[in-house]
């Protein structure tokens, strides 16, 4: 069962490394386009455990709530090539009283070329009615621990392909 433990340090950033699949590329040998969110969803479901010792079952049964995609923004920059070592990163932008936003993105192994970008609006939900709730708990202070709280109501995505494009490149 999750518990937040205020004295813990909760990363900003979760990181996985894999190869892109060749069942999961199309016949150009690129990572298909749909096949970004599974690897984004499976890398952030791998991570989150292992750094923040939190399961998504965890907060279903403490508090009758989750977080479903209310909406999802994408960049395809660079293709990813079937056999490619890449790397994915993931990380809470923002978040008010219920609502999140996270963004993942994808480089090559060296995380030297931006490859994908992604936006990802989820919004808290009450299990029994599937109605938007407010945070609560600690799941109010979880957030605060592991999100940028980056002002993004004037960002746009293609800002964002800029901007880590630029961090990559200065490596």
């Amino acid at each position: 069962m999750f518990e937040f433990d205020p004295e813990k340090h909760y990363p900003k950033e979760t990181e996985s490394r894999i190869v892109v699949r060749f069942q999961d590329c199309d016949p150009l040998q690129h990572l298909n386009n749909a096949k970004y969110f599974d690897y984004y969803f499976n890398a952030r479901e791998d991570q989150v455990p292992k750094l923040y010792g939190v399961e998504m079952m965890d907060f279903i049964r403490k508090y009758k709530s989750t977080w479903v995609i209310y909406n999802h923004n994408i960049s395809y920059v660079r293709p990813a090539r079937v056999g490619e070592w890449v790397r994915i990163m993931s990380r809470v932008l923002w978040h008010d009283h219920n609502t999140a936003v996270i963004e993942y993105y994808m480089t090559d192994d060296d995380r030297r070329e931006l490859k994908n970008l992604m936006w990802t609006t989820l919004k808290y939900v009450t299990i029994a009615e599937g109605k938007v709730a407010d945070h609560q708990g600690a799941v109010i202070d979880y957030l605060k621990a592991i999100s940028l709280q980056m002002d993004i109501s004037d960002m746009t995505i293609a800002h964002r392909v800029k901007t880590i494009k630029a961090y990559l490149q200065k490596g």
